[in-house]
């Protein structure tokens, strides 16, 4: 698009199914470079990727028509896909259904990088459920806490505290 300038970034945040967790931190980095690769060829910019055993966060650059959800389905389906396919995890992996996404100032670009970046550090102190809920709340973003985690055994646990 001619004359069309934007600079758009978007925390996206997504658990593993049932918040199990199963992300080793012996192969992250290679599942976080295979992200990478995915958002590129989707021609949007991965700002950068972390993460702990149950869940991820990704702050993205994003051209003004890309579609979130199927850049976010795009990404959850393949590095699903990288997962089984390199027997990363014992059974069948998936990503749990759905996703947080939250819009991103210029201004504070580096502080969410920084933020994600010290992802293990952040969650000795504070359980994923707590961060979630805290980034609803912050954005002013409504919701039914019944609908927000698909946890093992149906119930809700307290994994990756």
């Amino acid at each position: 698009m001619a004359n069309t300038y934007t600079q758009l970034y978007i925390h996206v945040v997504f658990a593993v199914k049932r918040r199990a967790s199963v992300l080793a931190k012996s192969w992250r980095d290679e599942l976080f470079q295979y992200i990478t690769g995915i958002v590129k060829n989707k021609g949007q910019k991965l700002m950068i990727v972390n993460g702990v055993e149950d869940h991820i966060h990704i702050l993205l650059g994003i051209k003004p028509d890309c579609n979130l959800s199927d850049l976010v389905r795009d990404i959850k389906a393949n590095s699903s896909r990288w997962i089984n396919d390199n027997n990363k995890v014992a059974g069948k992996f998936e990503w749990q259904t759905g996703f947080g996404a939250f819009s991103v100032g210029s201004s504070q670009v580096n502080i969410i990088c920084n933020y994600i970046a010290h992802q293990e550090e952040h969650h000795q102190t504070t359980k994923f459920r707590e961060e979630y809920i805290e980034f609803l709340q912050a954005y002013e973003i409504e919701y039914k806490e019944e609908y927000l985690f698909e946890e093992i055994g149906g119930a809700p646990t307290e994994l990756n505290q």
